[in-house]
């Protein structure tokens, strides 16, 4: 049953971090995750067989849950500014997990003042940050296809478009690689960031 929940969270999500690429394309002058029709909270126009279903039932049995939806698209020729414009989306999919992180976050540290005890609500909450928190550090790793790589791209000079270009090419087998041993180094971390929202201690 957890599990389930885990998954469920987990997909709304990315689904909010993929859609939040999506309106800052938009807001840039791109529309086209917008003509997708991509700027919705359907699950069926975002959900990847293999990110969304398949790698979080996968990864559950390991001690977590991870996966992604359909990557929005955005096409750089129609915004103004690209290397502005790339940084920009590339980092409203973080962000967007980021604050669900604290606004659910939040929400924990207010109700469960005076508590005794960690209520059902409260442990449902507790999923939703833990989830966006890992994401968001997930995705600013600076390897594609992860945000954090076109973040720091964004910030290189042109003459590092080449190596960019090779990295890009294997960013399936770095999802892979990652899946597997990133966590190792997220988990540590997670709790740190989840007391300083929520002002609880995760055992």
């Amino acid at each position: 049953m957890i599990t389930i929940l885990f998954i469920i969270i987990l997909i709304f999500s990315v689904i909010i971090h993929e859609i939040s690429h999506g309106y800052m394309a938009d807001y840039l002058g791109d529309p086209t995750a917008r003509l997708q029709g991509r700027l919705t909270l359907n699950p069926l126009k975002h959900i990847d067989p293999v990110g969304s279903i398949l790698v979080p039932i996968i990864t559950s049995f390991f001690g977590f849950t991870f996966g992604w939806a359909k990557p929005v698209v955005y096409n750089p020729h129609n915004l103004i500014n690209k290397r502005k414009g790339e940084f920009l989306i590339a980092a409203a999919g973080p962000l967007s997990n980021i604050f669900l992180a604290i606004i659910f976050g939040l929400i924990i540290r207010f109700v469960s003042s005076g508590l005794t005890a960690v209520t059902p609500f409260i442990e449902f909450l507790s999923y939703i940050v833990i989830i966006n928190i890992v994401l968001a550090v997930f995705n600013l790793i600076p390897l594609p296809p992860l945000d954090g790589s076109k973040l720091l791209f964004s910030f290189l000079p042109n003459q590092y478009g080449r190596m960019r270009y090779v990295l890009e090419r294997y960013g399936s087998i770095f999802v892979i690689l990652l899946v597997l041993f990133a966590w190792r180094l997220i988990a540590p971390i997670v709790p740190y960031i989840f007391k300083i929202i929520t002002g609880i201690v995760v055992i």
